[in-house]
């Protein structure tokens, strides 16, 4: 079944030979390092920190940057190899995805010395990324935010807060959204690299993690809130030396963002099939197997349907990202569409369970309350079929 995923077919020409060797070591990789730690990271509330470093080692934080930067220039799509096997192992905790995008946030935008500063170490998992966006006040809308930059002499003083962070508890280095000029709204929106420990070691003065946030599903995943209260920064780090340019950069990134919770969606939808087949035909009622009665063949029939449809979707748009044509309206159908299959796959899924489906035991229970924040994260599913809704009126 899984091998459908990245095995080369005709009408995907962008899916090549490596592709199917690389997702093959990723799956090894994740299977023998990620899978039997799964519940380890959920009950301590993060993934070990050596982990990083296991992922880097093995070449699977960045293989689609220059191998001058400890990459191995391989195209964009070798990225979502990853987040579709990690995914696979039923796996949340990991926040790969944010190091990802942060990671092409800094080779496409940043100064030459930003490159070699920073995105070896991002490569290697030597620094861990977190990417700051939203804030309590402002949610899709960052048009909105209020954590601010002031300029004094060659160092800009920054207040503010962000929440819901990603990786924010473990994160080395951020990159985080602030307004640099409050008068100018989007235009005054800028990225700078923030590094959370000075030469020292020791934690940057003016910045603090607030709360460990709990919540509704992927416990395992590193989420908090960051303070930054009068924190000194150097001019130098502003992305690309690009003033004003935060909200184009963004603009130009979400897609991938996008895209890669399609991706992701894919993956989960693969690993809940495969449980509730593996649970479905094990377990008896009735003096029979649950799989045998027919309502529960349609309904995986339809499982099955809901998938496969989002795996095309999702291997098209990858096609077009590999090829510089990923589209906003492409990238939105997916991030949308596809969370919303992944949602509707969980509920049939662990509906098929019986009461061992509301048995946080259960991977599928897991899965169930973990899925849910794929319709918020990464632009709400609403502020997608806005997206959309107006590629229609051109």
């Amino acid at each position: 079944m899984f091998d459908a995923m990245f095995k080369p077919e005709k009408g995907h020409d962008w899916i090549t030979d490596e592709h199917s060797m690389f997702a093959e070591s990723a799956r090894r990789f994740f299977e023998a390092e990620l899978a039997p730690h799964r519940q380890k990271f959920r009950d301590q509330k993060e993934v070990d920190r050596d982990f990083w470093n296991k992922a880097g080692e093995n070449g699977f934080l960045a293989p689609s940057i220059p191998e001058e930067f400890g990459g191995s220039a391989a195209p964009r799509s070798f990225d979502a190899v990853i987040a579709y096997e990690a995914s696979r192992t039923g796996d949340t905790s990991w926040g790969y995805g944010i190091q990802s995008f942060v990671i092409h946030y800094v080779m496409n935008y940043g100064t030459p010395e930003q490159k070699t500063r920073y995105l070896p170490k991002l490569a290697s998992g030597d620094m861990v990324a977190a990417l700051a966006m939203t804030e309590p006040s402002t949610g899709s809308d960052l048009q909105k935010i209020t954590t601010n930059a002031v300029l004094q002499g060659d160092t800009y003083v920054i207040n503010g807060s962000k929440t819901f962070i990603t990786n924010g508890g473990q994160a080395d280095l951020i990159l985080l959204a602030v307004k640099t000029d409050k008068t100018l709204g989007a235009k005054g929106t800028s990225l700078i690299l923030v590094e959370t420990k000075d030469d020292n070691g020791k934690i940057t003065k003016g910045f603090r993690r607030g709360r460990r946030l709990e919540k509704l599903g992927m416990p395992g995943q590193d989420t908090h809130e960051l303070f930054f209260e009068d924190m000194e920064v150097p001019a130098d780090r502003v992305l690309g030396g690009a003033v004003g340019m935060g909200f184009v950069f963004l603009m130009q990134q979400l897609g991938w963002e996008r895209l890669s919770i399609g991706i992701q969606a894919v993956g989960a939808m693969d690993f809940m099939l495969t449980e509730t087949l593996n649970y479905t035909r094990d377990r008896k009622a009735f003096g029979q197997r649950v799989f045998d009665f027919q309502n529960t063949k349609f309904k995986l029939a339809e499982v099955k349907s809901k998938l496969e449809v989002c795996r095309a979707f999702v291997k098209d748009a990858l096609g077009k990202l590999d090829r510089g044509e990923l589209d906003e309206t492409t990238a939105s159908i997916a991030k949308w569409y596809c969370s919303q299959m992944q949602c509707e796959v969980a509920d049939e899924c662990l509906q098929l369970h019986g009461g061992y489906g509301f048995m946080m035991e259960y991977p599928i229970t897991q899965a169930y309350a973990d899925c849910r924040v794929q319709k918020i994260y990464g632009g709400t599913n609403e502020i997608m079929k806005e997206l959309i809704a107006r590629s229609l009126d051109k």
